[in-house]
């Protein structure tokens, strides 16, 4: 059994770049982070064997994000707003169960 059950990664790569959007530009990866951190942590989702939430620099996603990825699943994430967020904590981290809506390699 590995430490943790699952780990979500949430990309706050920032380029301030015009000509190559990445997903913390405005502060978005940021945000998510201390959004589903907080939540997931009074939940009592966070910790070994459980789930850890890690910020990490590009995730090579940029055309689709801001975006994040849930492993040991693979599924990859984008979002809007906290409303997009909290769904993905509802749904996903505390269930288990796909947000087919907010999913980048959504099955066609």
């Amino acid at each position: 059994m590995s430490y943790f059950e699952r780990h979500l990664f949430i990309c706050t790569n920032a380029r301030h770049d015009a000509c190559k959007q990445s997903c913390n530009d405005n502060g978005e990866g940021d945000a998510a982070v201390d959004f589903l951190k907080g939540h997931a942590k009074q939940l009592g989702l966070i910790g070994p064997g459980k789930l850890r939430i890690s910020s990490t620099s590009c995730l090579g996603r940029c055309e689709s994000g801001p975006a994040m990825v849930i492993y040991p699943e693979a599924r990859w994430y984008t979002y809007v707003d906290e409303e997009d967020l909290q769904d993905i904590l509802d749904q996903d981290l505390s269930n288990g169960e796909v947000v087919t809506r907010l999913l980048i390699d959504a099955p066609k």
